[in-house]
């Protein structure tokens, strides 16, 4: 259950971290190249530019990014009257909340054994 005094980073984090699994990639690399590569490409949609489809990664990582950009748009409709400026802020907030709790902060030892 969201707050009203959530910020909306906070309230977009909450979202992912309760129903995305692709947050849950075992080596830290991993996790750097999805979270950028996502929510790069969440910005991207919401800011109607083009995506890049190139590659079968990149196919794979607009996936997860139509179905997270899909879900914001539903659950936060202050995200329809934003500049596009403020939504490339606020994404570039959300990955780097995304990559501190995921990755800087995690204590899953697995991130940065160099044997896995």
């Amino acid at each position: 259950m969201t707050t009203p005094d959530q910020s909306p980073v906070e309230l977009m984090v909450d979202y992912i971290m309760k129903n995305c699994l692709w947050q849950f990639h075992s080596r830290k690399w991993d996790r750097e190249k999805q979270n950028a590569s996502i929510l790069g490409k969440v910005q991207q949609i919401l800011c109607d530019e083009p995506v890049d489809l190139s590659t079968p990664a990149d196919r794979c990582y607009w996936v997860d990014a139509v179905v997270l950009a899909d879900a914001y748009k539903a659950r936060f409709a202050w995200l329809q009257g934003m500049e596009h400026a403020a939504i490339r802020s606020l994404i570039q907030a959300l990955h780097q909340r995304i990559d501190y709790l995921t990755i800087s902060a995690s204590l899953n030892a697995e991130l940065t054994d160099q044997r896995y």
